[in-house]
């Protein structure tokens, strides 16, 4: 990734028209080719950018740009369209590259695999006498997230997510159509989990006969003690 710091002006060209006048901004060059014209406001969002695929090409200043105090041009032109983004910089403050490698992406806290591992470990969640018989079991269309028998040794298919939508309500349906062929098994119950099901996949389930359950994560956790909550 490249950083500079710059006085700069702008033009953006193509399905629209856009200038920004001169001053001192970062623009960002990232790796995957995309440019970015970022000012020390306005929270994350750039003012303007190129996204790929697109080059990036530095050419001199004519003489009437030179004249006006450009030193340079960056030229970042759009490889499927007209678009293109020109920009003239007066005077770098900061110019810098950085190698950050391969990214391994946004982990959200409180994911279906956190979820799974806390529910398989407090079991008793869904009700006395619940017995956890495997994460993950198997099945020809997927695996159920959590396998379970409950006090009377019936079986209790369970389908966690962190948004429970209609979506979710049709996979369990599925895996409990599945389940409910093996002899083994049969019958098979269904708990549809989520931190927060909206009401049409709660009205779903319920109609399909599948219990519905929110999972408070921070609870599950430990780290939120409901014995001390005022409301």
């Amino acid at each position: 990734m490249r950083l500079v710091v710059a006085r700069c002006a702008a033009r953006y060209t193509g399905r629209l028209s856009a200038h920004l006048p001169l001053a001192t901004r970062l623009l960002v060059v990232k790796a995957d080719g995309s440019v970015l014209l970022h000012s020390d406001g306005g929270s994350y969002k750039p003012l303007n950018w190129m996204s790929p695929p697109c080059t990036l090409a530095v050419q001199e200043p004519d003489d009437d740009s030179a004249a006006r105090g450009v030193r340079v041009v960056w030229c970042v032109q759009h490889a499927k369209s007209d678009d293109r983004l020109e920009i003239e910089l007066h005077e770098i403050l900061h110019d810098s590259a950085h190698e950050l490698g391969v990214d391994p992406g946004l982990v959200k806290d409180g994911v279906e695999a956190h979820l799974q591992v806390l529910l398989a470990e407090q079991i008793e969640l869904l009700g006395a006498g619940h017995l956890l018989v495997r994460r993950e079991y198997p099945t020809a269309i997927g695996p159920v997230d959590i396998l379970a028998r409950d006090a009377s040794g019936g079986t209790v298919a369970v389908e966690i997510k962190r948004r429970g939508d209609i979506d979710g309500v049709e996979q369990l349906t599925r895996y409990l159509e599945l389940l409910n062929r093996d002899p083994h098994l049969t019958p098979v119950r269904g708990v549809f989990a989520a931190q927060e099901i909206k009401p049409q996949a709660r009205v779903l389930a319920l109609d399909r006969g599948i219990a519905c359950m929110v999972l408070d994560y921070d609870a599950m956790r430990g780290v939120d003690d409901v014995g001390s909550r005022l409301f």
